[in-house]
């Protein structure tokens, strides 16, 4: 034998210890977008659509899914901007709805999950476990009884905000009004914490994840977020949050859009903040105002990336954090843009050969997978027992505290998931 074909027998059983190794960890995503693709595309009535075959659209199918190794699966219930009022909670109950319809039409595949025992049973019998996330904190219209709502509707983890600055909390990407979080956003995060929901620090600025992470008394999470150090954009983690975030126990969810990845990719999307408004106000026509987005997309090329960009924000938010407070929120379904090699939710594995050929041991391939997840969810459920004596807090702010607007304030700012 050669020594080429000595290598190359290394490297091919090497990569094929890491498969096997991915499809026994516990893979946890914290973030897709399929059900805002199945209400955009197909609407509220999808039952002719058939998820269980693969599909040639979009990034999401259960073979796919199947095939990508995951094991638990947060389903956004997305809520634009546009929404922001009391007809906010509305649409959060319908993507909730939509979510709990669509895991119930293929029960040989998903099933609702609610608790970390859930996921334990639910994975150990051989099926994916579904779990909800509201991206946007306006679904629970300015009232910590919608909030109270939404844990009993089984929403376990909410955004704070997505790209607008609510009443509450100051959103990355749209003018600051609180520095952080306002008194009711404090008030919030101590009723998640006591409901035993995870707090999601993603999408908002810097100082309101600071102020989030001050008043929590259990682990947060960044559900879709990557490295500031390396692609820097207000989406993104900066350092200091992330020492904070290893001293609270959470865990950075790393992100796989194109634009959060690499240097060049963050400051188009950082123009794309700022040139949305006026697109959309020079084209007022829905069709017209997609067809100039799609323009603005080809006059300013992102690089995709590769599989090794992803593995470079594990790697820093491991370096910084620490690796027990580093996972994967993928946003597929939620972005145009995704590096090569990590083309659909088929792709997760790939991830994994990449992070055990750069050296990563077995058992923090496993935590990064899904194991840090799953210790901050039961924590999250932990601080809640030890809460359980404590009433419900009734807080709310007036419906005329209700503004907002932003970059995408149409609702179409799925490019900044």
């Amino acid at each position: 034998m050669t020594e080429a074909h000595a290598q190359e027998g290394a490297e091919g059983s090497a990569e094929s210890r890491a498969l096997a190794l991915h499809h026994a960890a516990i893979v946890v995503d914290g973030h897709n977008d399929l059900p805002w693709r199945i209400r955009g595309t197909w609407g509220l009535d999808f039952g002719a659509v058939d998820f269980s075959q693969r599909r040639a659209d979009g990034h999401t199918d259960l073979v796919r899914l199947r095939e990508g190794g995951v094991d638990v699966q947060f389903w956004a219930a997305y809520v634009p901007v546009r929404f922001i009022g009391p007809n906010a909670r509305t649409m959060a109950l319908e993507q909730i709805d939509l979510i709990k319809r669509f895991t119930a039409s293929y029960p040989e595949h998903l099933e609702m999950a609610y608790s970390l025992a859930d996921i334990q049973r639910i994975t150990g019998e051989g099926r994916i476990a579904s779990m909800i996330g509201i991206e946007g904190g306006h679904a629970i219209t300015n009232s910590l009884p919608v909030l109270q709502e939404m844990y009993a509707s089984g929403v376990r983890y909410i955004t704070l905000t997505h790209s607008a600055t609510l009443a509450w909390v100051d959103a990355a990407g749209d003018e600051p009004r609180h520095n952080g979080l306002s008194d009711f956003g404090r008030e919030v995060v101590r009723e998640m914490n006591r409901l035993g929901m995870l707090v999601d620090v993603s999408h908002v600025t810097a100082q309101a994840a600071r102020d989030a992470l001050e008043v929590t008394r259990a682990p947060v999470i960044f559900s879709h977020s990557s490295a500031r150090a390396i692609a820097d954009h207000p989406r993104n983690v900066p350092d200091d949050v992330l020492r904070i975030v290893r001293d609270n126990g959470g865990v950075v969810m790393v992100n796989f859009y194109s634009g959060f990845l690499n240097p060049e990719g963050a400051r188009n999307v950082q123009d794309l903040f700022r040139e949305e408004a006026r697109i959309r106000r020079e084209n007022p026509d829905p069709d017209d105002f997609q067809r100039a987005m799609d323009q603005w997309y080809a006059d300013h090329p992102t690089p995709p990336g590769d599989i090794g960009s992803i593995a470079d924000h594990v790697d820093h938010v491991a370096r910084i954090a620490g690796i027990d407070h580093v996972g994967l929120g993928s946003d597929f379904d939620g972005v145009p843009m995704l590096p090569e090699g990590m083309e659909d939710v088929s792709r997760f594995p790939a991830l994994t050969v990449e992070l055990v050929r750069r050296g990563y041991s077995e058992e923090d391939v496993r935590r990064v997978l899904g194991g840090n997840l799953l210790r901050v969810l039961g924590e999250v459920e932990a601080v809640a027992e030890t809460l359980s004596h404590e009433p419900a807090r009734s807080d709310r702010l007036p419906f005329e505290g209700l503004d907002g607007g932003g970059p995408g304030a149409d609702g179409s700012e799925r490019s900044e998931s």
